[in-house]
């Protein structure tokens, strides 16, 4: 059974690359009927990256949805937009601030046409400011709230890892309208949400911020490492795994078992907490020698056994084939898509037991059209207005 506490809400998700849709995959996948509004012959410009506007960045962020091909500059176009705004609960885009107001898609004139919609509108840096007009993309937005000197290693500067500008500001983006329309259940009128992925970025980064402003502490690349106690460490397959070793003394003394040196915690360094802190990079270089002696998995067979908290680092495929993955049922399937069978992952919140344990695959370009401009024609009566 899969769960759809969002079945019955009717989103217009006029998102392009990564932090609209995002934000519409996240209703999309809670239940809602997500209609992905694209420009005719091109759709949604993440389609096109691996030619056949079809490629895996589009797939990651538009499961769940229908597509619709609609030109808001073309008068009969408009008109099959506002009627599907008179009837939509939510409406996202992702523009450029005054992109909006130029394609007709404002929220002053959709609001007009439907008071109860939920308008979200995503930027790069804000409706006002000196960087309003600025454009942002997920490296800059990391940049620019302070995040990404925390992924940077000093020594060898360089962009590590996925999206998280881009991927978080569509999870803030959902969040808000979800509260959006809660309260509309109260007041029976939309709201005009709106974030940007420098805010997004700032929030997220609140840690770093906290200890800025309550203890004059900026935080580098190393700071949650050390105080976290947290390692990796390449095996003699070479292989990774990682350790968590904040809390409490006991995960350090059944690592001294496990690696053999029951006399470790009596050294300098090991010695407390606050040494193993202020002595990392000792800690690494006592230990990493020791851990190159032997393959991973057998690490972590002894490591768990002795309830020392680790991992190996897992590529996506290891995941995927891990018993714990598959006890989960962490991969969803749609067989029937429009390429082949659609393997994804499912989302990640049950309720009361369900999840979602099925999933329909992206939309071809406009593969809804006839099915949703017939839906408009018929008349509205009955139709729910949440």
């Amino acid at each position: 059974m899969t769960a759809r506490p969002l079945a019955g809400v009717t989103v217009l998700e006029m998102g392009t690359f990564i932090t609209g849709p995002a934000a519409g995959m996240l209703l999309a996948d809670l239940g809602a009927d997500v209609i992905k509004v694209e420009q005719p012959g091109t759709g949604d410009p993440f389609r096109n990256f691996k030619g056949g506007l079809y490629s895996p960045h589009f797939q990651t962020y538009n499961r769940n949805k229908r597509s619709i091909t609609i030109d808001p500059k073309q008068p009969d176009d408009l008109a099959v937009l506002d009627r599907l705004v008179e009837d939509a609960d939510v409406f996202i885009q992702n523009f450029r601030p005054g992109v909006a107001g130029r394609l007709n898609v404002d929220a002053e004139r959709l609001q007009a046409i439907n008071p109860r919609l939920v308008y979200a509108s995503i930027s790069g840096f804000g409706n006002e400011g000196p960087d309003r007009d600025r454009p942002a993309f997920d490296t800059v937005a990391q940049a620019a709230s302070g995040f990404l000197r925390l992924l940077v290693n000093p020594q060898h500067p360089r962009v590590v890892g996925p999206a998280i500008a881009d991927a978080m500001t569509g999870f803030y983006t959902a969040l808000g309208i979800l509260a959006a329309l809660n309260e509309r259940h109260v007041t029976g009128k939309g709201r005009v949400v709106e974030t940007s992925m420098f805010e997004a970025m700032c929030h997220f980064n609140l840690d770093d911020f906290t200890h800025l402003l309550s203890a004059d502490q900026v935080m580098g690349p190393y700071s949650r490492p050390h105080v976290s106690q947290s390692y990796v460490f390449q095996c003699s397959d070479g292989q990774w795994i990682a350790l968590h070793m904040s809390s409490p003394p006991k995960f350090w003394e059944n690592l001294a078992t496990a690696v053999g040196r029951p006399d470790m915690l009596s050294l300098p360094v090991f010695e407390s907490r606050e040494a193993r802190i202020e002595h990392y990079d000792d800690v690494v270089a006592f230990l990493a020698p020791i851990f190159a002696s032997r393959p991973r998995d057998d690490w972590a067979a002894e490591l768990t056994r002795l309830e020392v908290p680790n991992s190996p680092v897992h590529t996506s495929a290891e995941v995927l084939e891990s018993p714990q993955a598959k006890a989960l049922g962490i991969e969803v399937c749609d067989p029937e898509g429009p390429h082949g069978p659609f393997r994804t992952i499912r989302f990640p919140l049950s309720f009361d037991g369900e999840r979602m344990d099925s999933v329909t695959a992206p939309p071809v370009l406009g593969s809804d059209d006839a099915d949703i401009r017939r839906s408009i024609e018929r008349p509205t009566h009955g139709i729910r207005r949440g």
